[in-house]
């Protein structure tokens, strides 16, 4: 049956014949290979002995090719070098790629990096594309799924398992934002003031409750929510428009005070802040071009 032949061969043994059309000679065609005489010429009996035909016959100065042996010579060669063109690692070239990448991440996380990000890839790969898509609620699944090549997220690296890594990015501490010319707050904003003014509050999930709400219980005090956003960057135009506090990461409101006429004071008691990591699938982790992507993501975050 057409094709059989491949049917209990060893494909290393098509390289010895590859080297031995080359070379003409069983000692120069052993060493082309990396192995021994005795091992070259078991090799040769093994496919002798698969493909019913001596292949090669002693000559003066080493051995020829059959008439087989000649046939199968171009036909091999190429299907050799196009194995070894799929097996190879692509190299990756920012400046004539054409590819694009996705980042899934919450809308702080897009604020704060693609800026930069998109400083750095222009000039280096014009034709490269960046996708910012929704971080899921399971972003772990969003990327063991392949919906992105990557999330900036705030995941636990302990609890990501083995097929996810993670690359921190930024270390976040929490701020106070309000409006310039705010009526109760002057330097400094106290504990008491902080609880009865009325709070902004981004509400990814459409939930109430967060780390002000317990910090402040710790304190035996409670805040009105007085307008929850399901966005970061909505937020402070609220407060830029209202008596409204909002507490947020420092960049975000460092940014914003440049922009609208706010000030960032800080919390009044000490709040946990938070991480932000670039996580990838290990299925991404080897991709020249991947690697390529997430090196541009880590030095944008390190020069913002």
């Amino acid at each position: 049956m057409q094709g059989m032949h491949l049917h209990g061969l060893d494909l290393n043994l098509l390289r010895l014949l590859d080297a031995l059309v080359t070379e003409r000679h069983l000692t120069r065609a052993a060493k082309r290979v990396g192995l021994s005489q005795p091992a070259m010429s078991h090799g040769l009996a093994r496919l002798r002995k698969h493909l019913g035909d001596p292949l090669f016959v002693r000559a003066r100065h080493g051995v020829e090719p059959t008439e087989r042996a000649t046939r199968i010579a171009g036909p091999l060669r190429e299907a050799l070098a196009s194995i070894e063109r799929c097996l190879a690692d692509d190299a990756f070239d920012p400046g004539t790629a054409r590819r694009s990448f996705s980042l899934a991440t919450a809308d702080y996380g897009a604020f704060i990096l693609l800026p930069p990000l998109l400083a750095r890839i222009t000039p280096l790969a014009p034709n490269v594309d960046l996708w910012a898509r929704t971080v899921a609620d399971d972003s772990t699944a969003q990327l063991a799924h392949g919906d992105v090549d990557a999330t900036l997220t705030v995941l636990d690296p302990k609890a990501t398992g083995a097929a996810i890594h993670t690359r921190l990015l930024y270390e976040e501490r929490f701020v106070c934002v309000v409006r310039q010319g705010h009526p109760r707050v002057k330097k400094r904003l106290d504990l008491d003031t902080w609880a009865s003014l009325p709070h902004a509050f981004v509400a990814l999930r459409g939930t109430p409750g967060g780390i002000v709400d317990d910090v402040l219980a710790k304190h035996g005090r409670t805040r009105r929510v007085a307008c929850a956003v399901p966005h970061f960057l909505v937020a402070p135009h609220v407060v830029a428009g209202s008596d409204m506090v909002l507490t947020v990461g420092s960049r975000v409101a460092e940014a914003f005070a440049k922009m609208l006429p706010l000030r960032v004071v800080e919390a009044p008691v000490e709040l946990p802040g938070f991480r932000l990591s670039l996580a990838w699938h290990e299925r991404q982790h080897h991709d020249p071009g991947q690697r390529w992507f997430r090196a541009q993501v880590v030095e944008a975050a390190e020069g913002a």
